[in-house]
């Protein structure tokens, strides 16, 4: 098993190891200590490997992931799994502003809470926060589903296309053209899977959560609606 000290190997050295990994690699579990809050640890990694990451970590840590399993065990700085692919990221702290963000696939799970703008132009990506999140969430949303155990802020979903909400705590106000959506068999059985994958599958009901998405009047230009724009 590689371990890694950041306090005597830089993150551009751990990074370029990752990187060199092939898909056949047997080097599968990887150690992070002392991250320090340092910036893009374990960005571009497209390896299925795990990488321990024992501390807090700045910024895009995680970042364009594709097939590991990195696991920060601390809280995390702005952009937590930005863009990642697929894989899983698990934030057992908190997390900042822009988790998720621009995600295509993959999951990113928070113990804690998120900040503003989690899920922002979320293409793809499963996120679950076990906390509350912050206002924007989900601004532009395209595709992908959002999950959140607690309270959500201002302008959820704002400017939302066909990504899916679920929040079972309350809502402080919902973004332009983002509604209350029917939680139909489908939908509840759709997070049912999310909160298998999260581990709370029986620690939750499903029936406690609502549903949020796009009433899809912004998708073309209407003149009526032009003070939504």
């Amino acid at each position: 098993m590689p371990n890694v000290d950041l306090a005597e190997t830089s993150v551009r050295e751990l990074n370029a190891a990752l990187h060199k990994l092939g898909k056949d690699t047997n080097e599968t579990l990887w150690s992070i200590a002392n991250p320090a809050g340092e910036h893009s640890i374990a960005v571009g990694v497209d390896a299925p490997i795990t990488v321990n990451i024992g501390g807090n970590v700045g910024y895009f840590c995680g970042g364009m992931n594709k097939y590991a399993n990195i696991v920060i065990d601390g809280s995390a700085g702005q952009g937590v799994g930005e863009n990642m692919m697929s894989g899983r990221i698990h934030v057992k702290g908190d997390a900042s502003q822009s988790a998720g963000a621009t995600g295509r696939g993959g999951l990113l799970l928070v113990e804690g809470n998120a900040s503003a703008r989690c899920g922002i132009s979320m293409k793809g990506i499963d996120i679950v926060v076990k906390g509350d999140i912050g206002h924007l969430s989900a601004f532009m949303g395209q595709n992908g589903r959002l999950v959140v155990f607690g309270e959500a802020g201002e302008a959820l979903g704002d400017s939302i296309y066909e990504a899916h909400i679920y929040v079972r705590g309350p809502v402080a106000s919902l973004g332009a053209d983002c509604i209350e959506k029917e939680m139909r068999d489908e939908h509840k059985a759709e997070l049912g899977e999310l909160l298998k994958a999260a581990g709370e599958i029986h620690k939750v009901d499903v029936s406690e959560f609502r549903r949020y998405g796009s009433a899809r009047k912004l998708y073309n230009f209407n003149i009526d609606n032009a003070g939504a724009y």
